[in-house]
């Protein structure tokens, strides 16, 4: 651990030190000497602009270069300005090299680069966007449980110095709010509100954080369990802390949720029920501008709602065969559905004991995965990987899992969320799937995977292409399939051919809200008779994405362009194909839209070939 950090910090104040010898050697040559060290220079600039991204990486927290884990990020218009700014200037900076005089590797960094800054320049003509993205509150991640969650899994305490800062950072809660509430009512006063549900949402999930004692907030007792973890911690100071870290909450963090609170009330007279993102300004612009950024393609809605049709109809007569498999013959996909889903045999008990079931449930099907891996993959990252709860203030309005990913430093593991506020809404036949998905080999894998890679600059390692990631967690979901993990499990089968249904549902339900003015009670209505899900969850996923446009469309866009590319692989190589291959090519590279990604693997077809 120790070898670890030091070498973590080697590293970056040898790129700091680069960072200054980049501006000796551009004062007097014009340029960067080395395409590596521009894009260095560029994720640097940015990192140093964004405290939280950088407690979030944990790259120098607690260390003596630590300049910044007690500060919480700017949220402003000023900060949204400069950004994009920043964006065009990066962008001229990447178009000053040839590509042609570039390495293979560095030229898919000189496209996975011009391709992220041309998508973020897409929406310079939207002037009520904020620097946080569409609505800075939502019901699924906004700040109001977006930072709360930030303190409790990713600002690490584990010496004096960290543990001081936790209390600076809780506060500095209420100039971060006020910041944002300030960006939000500039989006009222430009007709920019969130539907009425959401709003409802954060009234409700406020008044519900403010409920404990101080003390008995988790903003309070998380930090106490992480103090009690340090080895020799002075217990006079962590006393002190634990009770700085109360008044925080009593005296900033709480006043500043009675302002948002009362932002909202006053918001609330105003608000309608048009839930897709055609109402705003320019919103069918947005949204196209979206699609396009969430799936790397230029499919528009149209194509997408109509990929998603097929889709559906397809996964819809394998669901069918599968049921009439284990006797489930009578009755629609959704009645035969509610049967599994209120078995017995499925279900757990609506107790804290449950809960512990679904938890060991998980770490034991992500064991079993664990000893299969290296069949088919070359190697298997060494980040540990930990199944939690969702936090409960969070969880009535959360989907039903998500992942956070390891730190860099390795003080802090990838962590598997499942959300388990109802433990009835966990079916054991959906768990696999599940797990597989938010842990091996899905996004703990592949992001791990990315962590590890030698030889590109660190954007490469960290950038967060949505159809890429969630593509390949959707297609671990496929692999998994494949692996036999579903050989003696009919039951689980159906559960990863329900979960395969409801992100091709998605492709239909998104572009239906943002683009073909859907209700969100239409959109309920379809995804339930169309995937048998129970009724909460099925809620959840489409406001999920109603504040988050075209987000949901990125995951069957990519694991279809990564089966695609597979089969062409399989097909142009015939008896050369190697699956472990296959996977190192696709993974290698890190994160990157679907259209470097095809590129990628042609040109590893090619080689392949060439090699004979």
């Amino acid at each position: 651990m120790l070898r670890t950090s030091i070498r973590v910090v080697g590293v970056i104040f040898l790129l700091a030190v680069v960072a200054g010898g980049y501006w000796t050697y551009r004062l007097v040559w014009g340029k960067p000497f080395n395409f590596d060290h521009l894009i260095d220079r560029q994720g640097i600039e940015t990192l140093m602009d964004d405290p939280q991204l950088l407690t979030g990486l944990g790259i120098i927290d607690g260390t003596w270069l630590d300049f910044h884990s007690d500060k919480l990020t700017e949220f402003s218009l000023a900060r949204r300005n400069a950004n994009r700014e920043r964006i065009h200037r990066f962008a001229e900076q990447i178009k000053e090299y040839d590509r042609s005089s570039l390495t293979p590797q560095q030229q898919t960094t000189y496209d996975i680069m011009l391709w992220t800054l041309d998508a973020q320049s897409r929406f310079d003509r939207f002037d009520w966007l904020t620097s946080g993205g569409l609505y800075p509150f939502d019901q699924l991640f906004g700040e109001h449980t977006s930072l709360p969650r930030f303190m409790q899994f990713s600002h690490s305490v584990y010496n004096e110095k960290t543990a001081k800062n936790y209390v600076a950072r809780l506060n500095a809660f209420g100039t971060r709010i006020d910041q944002v509430l300030a960006e939000t009512k500039r989006q009222a006063a430009a007709g920019v509100l969130p539907p009425r549900f959401v709003i409802d949402h954060v009234i409700k999930d406020v008044a519900k954080f403010r409920e404990p004692a101080p003390p008995d907030h988790p903003l309070v007792t998380t930090f106490k369990e992480k103090l009690a973890k340090i080895d020799g911690f002075d217990k006079a100071m962590a006393d002190q802390l634990a009770a700085d870290a109360a008044k925080a909450v009593k005296d900033v963090v709480y006043p500043a949720y009675e302002r948002i609170q009362a932002t909202f009330e006053g918001f609330a007279p105003h608000a309608t029920d048009d839930d897709g993102v055609w109402k705003l300004p320019d919103g069918d612009a947005y949204y196209a501008a979206r699609l396009h950024q969430m799936t790397t393609t230029d499919l528009t809605p149209d194509e997408v709602h109509n990929i998603g049709l097929q889709e559906v109809a397809r996964i819809e007569r394998e669901i069918d065969a599968g049921m009439k498999a284990v006797g489930l013959t009578s009755g629609t996909i959704v009645q035969r559905f509610d049967q599994l889903s209120n078995d017995p045999r499925f279900t757990f008990s609506r107790d804290d004991a449950g809960r512990e079931q679904i938890l060991a449930g998980y770490r034991q099907i992500l064991d079993k995965m664990r000893e299969k891996l290296p069949t088919v993959f070359s190697h298997v990252p060494p980040q540990p990987l930990e199944v939690q709860r969702v936090p409960t203030y969070a969880e009535a309005a959360s989907a039903g899992a998500y992942y956070n990913r390891a730190s860099f430093d390795g003080r802090r593991p990838g962590t598997f969320f499942a959300n388990l506020r109802d433990p009835h809404e966990t079916q054991r036949w959906s768990m696999p799937t599940l797990a597989y998905h938010e842990g091996i080999p899905g996004h703990h894998l592949q992001i791990s995977w990315a962590q590890n890679i030698k030889g590109v600059p660190f954007a490469r390692k960290v950038l967060p292409f949505t159809a890429y990631v969630e593509g390949w967690a959707l297609y671990a979901e496929r692999l998994a399939k494949e692996m036999g993990m579903y050989d003696n499990d009919p039951y689980g089968d159906l559960g990863r051919l329900q979960a395969e249904m409801f992100r091709a549902v998605r492709l239909v339900v998104d572009t239906g809200i943002h683009a073909k003015h859907w209700t969100r009670a239409q959109a309920i209505a379809y995804m339930r008779e169309k995937t048998g899900m129970v009724e909460t969850d099925v809620t959840s996923e489409v406001e999920r994405y109603i504040v988050s446009p075209g987000q949901a469309c990125a995951y069957k866009i990519g694991m279809l362009k990564i089966l695609e590319l597979r089969e062409r692989a399989k097909n142009e190589l015939g008896a050369r194909f190697d699956l472990k291959a296959f996977h190192d090519v696709v993974l290698d590279g890190g994160a990157m839209p679907l259209t470097v990604l095809e590129r990628r693997v042609n040109d590893w077809i090619a080689e392949t070939k060439a090699q004979g």
